[in-house]
């Protein structure tokens, strides 16, 4: 890939990354907002596809370890989720879609929309932070001035975001327990917003690590 296709994606994926906590704060952006952001996604992850699509062809070649394992079970479950969401979301339209002939199951849709937010939500997140392992080897190559404040910032950042993951309902959501969302009105929109970014840096740690961890386990066994 060429240096400009290299810098279409990088902002493509960072487009996605930046909208996607917008996203989860539905009725406070407004349900025509909503969808117009969903929309925006929905064409980034086309782009991305295409984008990445030799990915596809490496899919039968090669051997699999752990990490690539790990890596290919997660990029298949979001591709399934991010077909299924927008087509949920659409069926629910009541602004951008409306115009569509399509036959009432909004109440199943809505669960199923409800369900594959927030699980792709963080697995989003996690796929992303696979993708960070460079960055994490950078990191650990900087003078001990520099990366262990670095390393501290990001543990608090981690703690909050399970404080956060809880607070925000998370396990309640990916259960399928709750349907609806619920919105606090009152609340600055902006703290909403800084929770779901504590949330994603949260996975994106995680996905960073699991993929290390994967990736030293293959070379222990070797």
């Amino acid at each position: 890939m060429t240096v400009t296709g290299k810098r279409v994606r990088l902002s493509v994926d960072i487009s996605m990354v930046l909208l996607l906590p917008l996203l989860m704060a539905y009725s406070l952006i407004g349900e025509a907002f909503h969808e117009v952001t969903g929309t925006v996604i929905l064409v980034l992850f086309i782009m991305h596809q295409i984008l990445n699509r030799r990915w596809y062809g490496t899919l039968s070649r090669g051997r699999y370890n752990a990490s690539r394992i790990f890596r290919t079970v997660l990029d298949l479950l979001l591709l399934v989720f991010m077909i299924l969401q927008p087509v949920s979301g659409i069926i629910m339209s009541k602004h951008l879609y409306a115009f569509l002939p399509l036959v009432n199951v909004s109440s199943w849709a809505r669960g199923v929309h409800m369900l594959l937010a927030y699980w792709g939500y963080v697995l989003l997140c996690v796929h992303a932070g696979t993708h960070m392992t460079v960055l994490w080897e950078k990191l650990r190559k900087q003078k001990a001035v520099i990366s262990i404040p670095v390393l501290c910032i990001l543990g608090v950042v981690c703690a909050y975001g399970c404080h956060a993951f809880i607070k925000r309902g998370f396990p309640s959501y990916m259960a399928g327990t709750t349907v609806f969302a619920f919105f606090d009105y009152g609340e600055p929109p902006v703290f909403f917003i800084l929770d779901y970014l504590a949330v994603m840096v949260l996975f994106f740690t995680a996905g960073c690590l699991i993929i290390r961890f994967l990736n030293n386990l293959t070379r222990n066994r070797h």
